[in-house]
């Protein structure tokens, strides 16, 4: 999951608060927490473990919609005050203002009193709504009292200082903006577009908490419902030995060829990323055993980086468990989350398609050698353990059967839960289910703070109709570049991915994908564009971001593993990654384009599909240099033309793509015998790079 979903510290590897003995699972790149022992550990491990038994009462038994959205956020809000710490420390830590590192590190992991004075206040002005009487609080929502009004904005404050803690100062500081906007909008002049009457604190504070509109909206709820339901259930495959096992299946199905080790990292990836849900973890996860078997292999540091952070941006691409911002999109759209897995299907299969191609080219290019990896044959890992598979394919049942995506996955966790006791060694004893749910709930805190800001900035661009200002500028400005329809929209979609990879280097990916589909989907959806396109498109471009230059937290992290240059390891997973950044304006751009997202009959949809692979099989020449020996210049120019026309998906286009393919066919088989010799060089500059 996840959904997978920020931006703090880029240039360290994130970690998490340690509870119940165990490394909580990571969620997207929050900052350092806190690593507690003792008594506090084991009592803050029991509410998080409570606050896992509440969402999962939740769903058998629901709550009323608004107070249960509170009561989370009144029990999130202090723990994340207690396992994270303040910005500051970790500034002053870093910059070497202390003497005593070893000291510093063990003051930090105490909550000083101020943490503790911020967790009591968050409990009380969060519940306030509660105490003073939930029915007369919400009567007088178009009035609020000063009370309201001084609860409502401790709780909007503490909400910063709880993503500032969690995910950097970035999204805190544009939430802050946000709120002054619309409370100076009146001082704006009347000639700028994006000026409004100003709304007072009365008003704002009604927007912001005494409502499903602002801080207590969709947002929230999908944290405090979907997002927590999977990282319980993550845990639990955890704890099983469903990890161990991904990796084990993932190094025995490949191990008899030169491309094994490529192939076993991206397939290791998109099991992984089930149980970790997140891009950096998943890469974090999977580097540490991969790198050394890529290293021995034969992959040059960046390339081997490369592969790594592909297949971890692929863990929240894929079904059947997508990062966050999937089940923000089911909401939105009002469908079932099968309907959104359904979305994903055919450009998670062309993503990975486009991986593997890359892979058997650089195998050749590199001069890959086989690598013996001693470990059990695949069918007998299978035989005994392949129950763990079971637990992923019961939700996409499920989900098919008519089940709640809420049921599908406590159900899937129940499974997981009984199937562990195949293996002595990984049997959730009570102690395993306990820190099976305290890490549910710390999981959740980074992404539950982002939701809740995410929500504000969604609440402002509401009451001053910014976003669909925005949205207008967006098609003006393309309108300007343009000479017909076709031009307008195209130059519309090229604007929305820029904005929605700017927006996703400052902030997380779930975070970016809430704006960005308020902001940019009217752009698109009033060019004709299908609503569900809008969102998946917004979707692929918010995750791609964190593989974007200059500051792809996957790649960095990557690249810490292998020793490789992290400019270089970002380009390497831009080349892989490559597919998924073009695909996308397929489905906006193309008239069939809804085909890729199965939103088209069957045949459509599978002949969109065929087309799709063959564009995508032309551009891992492109980005791999190789076609049936090393490309040249010409051929591999020829191969991007064709799958843009391919791409475009009418009838015409694709006949014109498929004959530019044959030309560059042809002119490679009459020029690569010419080229022959340079492999030998590339081997031997790859085999120095690998050297130590």
């Amino acid at each position: 999951m996840t959904d997978r979903d920020a931006v703090p510290d880029r240039d360290a590897v994130p970690e998490r608060p340690v509870l119940a003995e165990d490394v909580p699972i990571e969620a997207e790149g929050e900052r350092p927490a806190r690593t507690l022992s003792g008594r506090l550990q084991l009592a803050l491990s029991l509410v998080a473990a409570l606050v896992s038994v509440y969402a999962l009462y939740n769903v058998f038994a629901p709550f009323t919609v608004l107070p249960y959205r509170i009561i989370f956020l009144a029990v999130v809000l202090p723990l994340t005050f207690l396992l994270y710490r303040p910005a500051l420390s970790i500034l002053r830590r870093r910059s070497g203002e202390t003497n005593d590192a070893d000291q510093a590190d063990k003051k930090a992991a105490r909550p000083t009193l101020w943490d503790w004075l911020l967790a009591g206040l968050s409990i009380f002005v969060t519940l306030w709504p509660l105490i003073g009487g939930f029915d007369a609080y919400l009567a007088r929502s178009f009035a609020p009292f000063i009370i309201d009004v001084v609860c409502g904005f401790a709780v909007v404050a503490l909400v910063l200082l709880a993503t500032w803690r969690t995910v950097g100062p970035v999204l805190p500081i544009i939430v802050a903006i946000f709120i002054l906007y619309a409370y100076f909008g009146a001082l704006i002049p009347d000639g700028w577009l994006i000026g409004h009457r100003g709304y007072g604190l009365s008003r704002l504070t009604s927007q912001f908490v005494m409502g499903t509109e602002g801080i207590f909206g969709v947002p929230l709820d999908v944290a405090a419902t979907y997002i927590i339901l999977f990282t319980i259930y993550g845990a639990v495959l955890e704890l099983s030995g469903a990890g161990q096992f991904f990796l084990d299946i993932s190094l025995a199905a490949f191990r008899k060829s030169r491309t094994a080790p490529g192939r076993t990292v991206t397939m290791a990836g998109f099991l992984l990323g089930t149980v970790s849900g997140s891009s950096t973890a998943t890469t974090v996860s999977l580097g540490s055993v991969a790198w050394p078997i890529l290293k021995r292999a034969g992959y040059p540091r960046e390339a081997g980086g490369g592969i790594l952070a592909a297949a971890g941006i692929g863990a929240i691409l894929s079904p059947p468990t997508l990062g966050a911002a999937a089940f923000i999109i089911a909401e939105l759209l009002r469908v079932s989350y099968l309907e959104v897995l359904g979305y994903a299907l055919i450009p998670t299969l062309l993503y990975y398609l486009g991986i593997f191609l890359a892979i058997e080219f650089d195998a050749r290019r590199f001069g890959v050698r086989e690598v013996e990896i001693p470990q059990k044959g695949f069918w007998k890992l299978l035989g005994r353990f392949g129950y763990h598979f079971s637990s992923l394919i019961i939700i996409v049942v499920l989900l098919a059967l008519g089940q709640s995506a809420f049921k599908a996955v406590v159900f899937a966790s129940l499974l997981a839960f009984f199937l562990s006791f195949f293996d002595k060694r990984r049997r959730m004893t009570p102690a395993r289910v306990f820190a099976a749910l305290a890490k549910g709930a710390s999981g959740v805190l980074p992404v539950a703070a982002t939701c809740a800001a995410a929500g504000l900035i969604v609440a402002v661009l509401t009451i001053t109709g910014l976003g669909l200002d925005l949205s207008g500028i967006i098609v003006d400005l393309a309108d300007v570049l343009s000479t017909n329809d076709t031009m307008l929209l195209v130059f519309t979609t090229l604007f929305a991915a820029i904005a929605v990879i700017l927006l996703g280097l400052a902030v997380p990916v779930t975070a970016s994908f809430i704006i960005a589909a308020v902001i940019i989907a009217p752009a698109l959806t009033t060019l004709g564009v299908g609503t569900p396109e809008a969102y998946m498109f917004i979707f692929y471009y918010a995750v791609l971001s964190e593989v974007s230059p200059p500051t792809a937290l996957a790649a960095v992290a990557a690249a810490a593993i292998t020793g490789g240059n992290p400019n270089k390891t970002m380009l390497m997973t831009w080349k892989y990654t490559l597919p998924a950044f073009l695909v996308p304006f397929a489905f906006v751009l193309a008239p069939a384009g809804a085909g890729l997202i199965a939103d088209a009959p069957f045949g459509q949809t599978v002949l969109v599909t065929v087309i799709s692979g063959v564009a995508v099989a032309a551009l891992a020449v492109v980005t791999g240099k190789w076609m049936f020996g090393p490309a040249g210049p010409i051929e591999r120019i020829l191969c991007l033309v064709g799958a843009l026309f391919l791409l475009y998906l009418e009838t015409a286009t694709v006949f014109v793509g498929l004959g530019v393919l044959l030309v560059a066919v042809v002119v490679h088989l009459l020029t690569r015998k010419s080229r022959a010799p340079s492999i030998s060089d590339t081997q031997a500059r790859s085999q120095q790079e690998v050297s130590p």
